[in-house]
């Protein structure tokens, strides 16, 4: 074999040799982009999977809450009802002077909790979400805390109307009750201060602030029912959930849902 084959030989292999380099890059980037396609695809269907599951568990609670309130308005409420009409019958048929202010004082109780039960009723029904706006219904939640003198609930806005269908709706008032509660419960606080507002961009933020004792957010395990159900409640509808709290320094939730571009 002459020195001229010999090179041709050496091209070719080295041709040859580049190609098949080539052809196992190109193998290989494919097969990590197949991967990485279907690791994808797997991690969109357990998303999807995981918010039907969210979702289904948020429907059975809210139907537990709707035979709670309903429970609350045709059994309990007409009990109370019956309870203040007899009341208000020994009023009318008492005869010792005495005895009035203290059955008065009785009747002033019992329409009080009726009140408070229909409140309470009203807030469980999806019919009272469904009838009101966001902001009557904040307003009403307010008002309700504010009336047992435990932690004084102020709301502030930036808007006139803020059209947002059930579903939001019943977001926005579920959490911000677990929060209220959360509060009362939890953290000693005198003052919680509530911010819903709306932007360009911005469907929706939420913010919510309380001046209690705080905690320390490390020390929060997946048992934090009152906490999880406020973020899954979010990641429902696809918006940013933020908590933020220390010791001695109160707690901070940040909600903000972006319009759809």
């Amino acid at each position: 074999m002459g020195k001229t084959e010999l090179l041709i030989v050496i091209i070719l292999f080295n041709i040859f040799f580049v190609m098949f380099v080539v052809a196992v890059a190109i193998y290989i980037r494919n097969y990590r982009q197949r991967k990485k396609e279907y690791l994808n695809e797997i991690e969109i269907k357990n998303e999807i999977h995981q918010k039907e599951l969210l979702a289904t568990q948020l429907e059975i609670q809210q139907a537990t809450m709707q035979q709670i309130g309903r429970e609350l308005h045709d059994n309990i409420g007409q009990k109370l009802t019956l309870v203040s009409l007899y009341t208000q019958q020994m009023l009318y048929e008492n005869k010792v002077p005495e005895a009035s202010e203290r059955i008065e004082q009785v009747s002033q109780i019992i329409n009080q909790s009726l009140q408070d039960l229909r409140n309470l009723s009203k807030t469980l029904t999806d019919d009272n979400i469904n009838q009101k706006d966001i902001k009557t219904l904040i307003q009403d939640e307010v008002d309700i805390t504010n009336s047992f003198k435990k932690c004084h609930v102020k709301f502030e806005y930036n808007f006139d109307q803020l059209d947002l269908g059930f579903v939001h709706k019943n977001v926005l008032l579920r959490i911000i009750q677990e929060f209220i509660q959360n509060s009362i419960k939890h953290s000693n606080c005198e003052n919680i201060f509530i911010n819903l507002s709306t932007a360009e961009n911005i469907l929706w933020e939420l913010t919510i602030n309380d001046d209690g004792i705080g905690f320390d957010t490390s020390r929060i395990t997946s048992n934090g029912i009152g906490l999880t159900n406020m973020k899954n409640r979010a990641e429902i509808i696809g918006a940013d959930f933020h908590l933020n709290s220390k010791e001695n320094s109160g707690t901070r939730l940040h909600i903000i849902l972006k319009k759809q571009s």
